[in-house]
């Protein structure tokens, strides 16, 4: 049994409680104040690391904005603060807002062809020569990626069913879209359109890696196989 498991978090001396507290409770049941007081590790003999960090709190009125604005010398300020103390506080804050600029953004959900056409819309609008792109769902169907698979001429581009599902398959996509846009503005699926479809289909059904649509991309419009009735 873990040593922690018989402790009670009133017995134990302030300053150590939020550490014990975190791995009793977990992270989220700490307050602003505690998570600081880890940080900074100690108090002073008069006052505890958490009663120095709701004082610091108090200052910029428990907005961790402005905590994040004070300057090492600016934390020196508080009694009980040192350099490597203000240094480990700026560091933490610091974290948290790389954190934040590295989140990604919300991932567009595809519900219909129309949502399709307007995704690929940056990819393939003006294009002269055709491209083959792979667009990976996941369970919810939200998009994990668009991938470029190929492109050629104005009349084609090699597709090579192999590489679609290997990089559907790596990425742990639940489903996938298939894309290739016509420069002459045809909307009308060709043959060669229709075969590598039902390939495709055929391969996903296997692989429990359904293919919800094709879509034939121009810049006036779209063919979908889906609302056609033809995947």
């Amino acid at each position: 049994m873990d040593n922690y498991s018989s402790i009670k978090i009133s017995q134990l001396a302030e300053e150590d409680r939020p550490r014990e507290k975190l791995l009793l409770r977990g992270k989220s049941s700490l307050s602003d104040a505690e998570l600081i007081a880890i940080l900074i590790g100690s108090g002073t003999p008069s006052v505890s690391a958490v009663d120095l960090s709701r004082n610091i709190l108090s200052v910029v009125n428990h907005d961790l904005g402005s905590l994040a604005k004070l300057s090492i010398q600016d934390l020196k300020k508080f009694k009980g603060i040192g350099e490597a103390k203000a240094i480990s506080i700026i560091a933490a804050m610091e974290l948290g807002r790389r954190r934040k600029e590295s989140e990604p953004a919300i991932r567009p959900k595809i519900t219909c062809s129309q949502h399709i056409y307007d995704l690929m819309k940056p990819e393939l609008l003006d294009e002269q020569v055709e491209h083959f792109y792979l667009i990976l769902l996941n369970r919810s169907n939200h998009v994990i990626k668009k991938q470029l698979i190929s492109q050629g001429g104005t009349v084609g581009t090699v597709v090579d069913s192999k590489i679609v599902f290997k990089i559907a398959l790596e990425h742990l996509a639940q489903s996938i879209i298939i894309v290739h846009n016509h420069p002459s503005g045809n909307l009308r699926p060709s043959d060669q359109d229709k075969r590598l479809t039902e390939r495709m289909v055929k391969i996903g059904r296997e692989l429990d890696l359904p293919v919800l649509d094709h879509v034939i991309f121009t810049d006036l419009g779209y063919f979908s196989f889906a609302d056609d009735g033809i995947l």
